[in-house]
């Protein structure tokens, strides 16, 4: 699921981590030895693609031409994909210019020999005879990019052609089908032949699932998605290590997508996709069934779908359930029952102009309306929102009939004056930031878990009027 970004995560996501660690019974640290070639000198970092953003776990500053470094990758990162990043100089005067490789990582120290400019280059880039796990994870991916490619062609050509009802079309997808259970089967083999590899856990979101030929879209649509998951191993709790697993269901989230033509069709789409998709896994081993619930409470807090979130709630007391997210998931629930029209809304200090600081209930204004906004300057969807209110709220009668009370979230150091020079341009709203971001009080206080948010409030009574998501229904409500 793709949305407005998570400004961060209340709970950390190494409890997965290491639980997936003792499954794989990984004991100790790996070294990656580099020779490095080609270039002047570089700086060498390895990053870990686990978790929700990619992190640095080890660096070499600075490695000469000829030179050979040691990384210790520690054992509590292992398994695992990384992007091995080289930011190199061709020359002592020359600026630093990044290459990167992905590679994987099990049990094996790896010595590689690398030459910056040709990375991904076999013939200059290359690791020592005996490697496995890149090893296997590239004749994999040669191989089943040629069975796969034949099977599109064959596909792309049924999916177009115009007299489903000739019989050259029905022996075409006899043919299909006789062919996607043999690459199907070649899939099984190759994860059973590699069955001591990390990558092999990668291989079985390479299933392909049945299409209805018969009938109308809809059904052939109806089909993919009733058989989208039949091929997942749910009880290999080493399928949440690989990258894969994301993209997968995110093409799984997306066939729901592709049908909904308005946002109530969507939300309810995308709702009915979780509840799916979180009972196949339920069934599976614990620690997938707690990264599918966690995979789906991002992607409805992303959209800000409370019905899915509440759809979660059950879960959450299923011992298990293993999911990384269960505080956040338990706020935002407490906050879906008490963030509700009609309710007073929590109270919180603001710093007027003249230095003297009143609380938000008290605060005096001649408008109807009082509007807390949480965002955040550096965030996209804020960014958007925001470049619509300030243009609509420049309107007279707008001013007059509301006061935005505006609360940054920003707490970094690139964050913060990113957020200093944006409330410049914005000079007609009011503006504070709290404290620690999404810990703040206020953030806290009005459960708060993503940017942005927006609260109509009453200015009389302090009632929570609307929980609007734009400014259309913004305005909607006001009037």
């Amino acid at each position: 699921m793709i949305g407005k970004r998570l400004k961060h995560t209340l709970v950390p996501t190494v409890f997965v981590g290491l639980l997936c660690l003792n499954a794989s019974g990984q004991t100790k640290d790996i070294s990656l030895k580099i020779h490095l070639s080609g270039v002047a000198k570089s700086k060498i970092s390895l990053l870990s693609l686990a978790g929700a953003s990619i992190k640095t776990i080890v660096e070499n500053p600075a490695i000469n031409n000829g030179g050979t470094s040691v990384l210790n990758i520690p054992k509590d990162q292992l398994p695992g994909e990384f992007v091995l990043r080289f930011d190199y100089q061709e020359k002592e005067s020359s600026n630093p210019y990044p290459a990167e490789k992905r590679i994987f990582v099990n049990n094996q120290n790896l010595e590689l020999w690398a030459r910056p400019k040709a990375l991904n280059h076999p013939d200059s880039t290359y690791f020592q005879k005996g490697e496995i796990e890149n090893t296997v994870i590239t004749a994999f991916a040669a191989d089943n990019g040629k069975r796969r490619e034949q099977l599109g062609l064959l596909q792309n050509f049924l999916m177009n052609y115009d007299r489903p009802e000739s019989k050259f079309f029905a022996l075409g997808t006899e043919e299909y089908e006789g062919r996607r259970l043999t690459y199907n089967k070649w899939i099984e083999a190759q994860t059973l032949q590699h069955k001591n590899t990390f990558v092999s856990n990668s291989f079985v979101f390479q299933h392909i699932a049945p299409i209805l030929w018969k009938g109308t879209e809809k059904d052939r649509v109806n089909s993919v998605i009733e058989h989208y998951l039949d091929g997942m191993d749910f009880k290999n709790p080493m399928i949440i290590k690989t990258t894969e697993i994301k993209e997968w269901m995110n093409k799984y989230v997306n066939i729901y997508g592709a049908m909904s033509t308005t946002i109530e069709l969507r939300d309810s789409l995308f709702t009915l996709a979780g509840k799916r998709a979180i009972e196949k896994a339920r069934l599976g081993h614990p620690l997938v069934y707690g990264w599918m619930v966690d995979y789906f409470y991002n992607g409805f807090e992303s959209f800000n779908m409370t019905a899915g979130i509440k759809m979660l709630e059950p879960y959450l007391n299923d011992p298990l359930c293993l999911t990384s997210r269960r505080k956040a998931i338990e706020q935002r629930l407490k906050g879906l029952e008490t963030l509700v029209v009609g309710s007073v809304t929590p109270d919180f200090d603001w710093k007027l102009a003249s230095g003297n600081t009143v609380k938000f209930h008290q605060f005096k204004t001649e408008a109807k309306y009082k509007l807390v906004l949480f965002w955040s300057a550096d965030c996209q969807h804020c960014k958007e929102l925001v470049e619509k209110l300030h243009p609509w709220y420049q309107d007279a009668s707008k001013r007059e009939m509301m006061d935005v009370f505006a609360i940054s979230l920003d707490e970094t150091e690139t964050e913060i004056p990113a957020w200093e020079k944006a409330k410049v341009g914005l000079p007609a709203f009011k503006h504070k930031r709290g404290e620690q971001g999404i810990r703040s009080p206020e953030a806290a206080a009005y459960f708060v878990l993503s940017t942005p948010t927006m609260v109509l409030v009453d200015a009389k009574s302090n009632k929570i009027v609307a929980l609007p998501e734009t400014v259309a229904q913004l305005e909607a409500e006001m009037k």
